[in-house]
């Protein structure tokens, strides 16, 4: 399992990236997708929408489960990866690059700073 130094992680299996423009990207991770199976479709019903840390902003459907995602930061979702909508494996095989699922203006981007770290996410998930 890949667990990029650069991000942080939530407990309920989402990574967050600030971006240089201040913007956050949001995925979920490598553990989550392998736990899951064969992503079948992405359900983000929330882009223009303000939501506090924890919200629920959409859905994972696998073959045999569907999952809500939750936010880790307050903010604005902005966008959702228009490359997952018609391809929603991508969040398998590149859960980290082409299969991130949304971009959020953050509220305050200090809001990171209580996030799981790499090796902290590691423990938590055992690997």
């Amino acid at each position: 399992m890949n667990f990029p130094a650069e991000l942080s992680y939530t407990q309920d299996h989402e990574w967050i990236r600030i971006e240089e423009d201040g913007t956050a990207v949001v995925g979920i991770t490598d553990f989550a997708q392998q736990e899951l199976g064969d992503i079948v479709f992405i359900d983000v019903t929330t882009v223009g929408e303000s939501l506090g840390k924890g919200d629920v902003f959409g859905s994972v459907e696998a073959v045999k489960t569907v999952n809500d995602l939750f936010l880790p930061i307050e903010g604005e979702v902005l966008e959702i990866n228009a490359e997952i909508e018609k391809s929603p494996e991508l969040v398998n095989s590149d859960p980290y690059g082409r299969g991130w699922l949304i971009r959020v203006k953050p509220a305050d981007a200090s809001q990171t700073d209580d996030l799981l770290t790499a090796d902290a996410y590691k423990e938590l998930v055992g690997a």
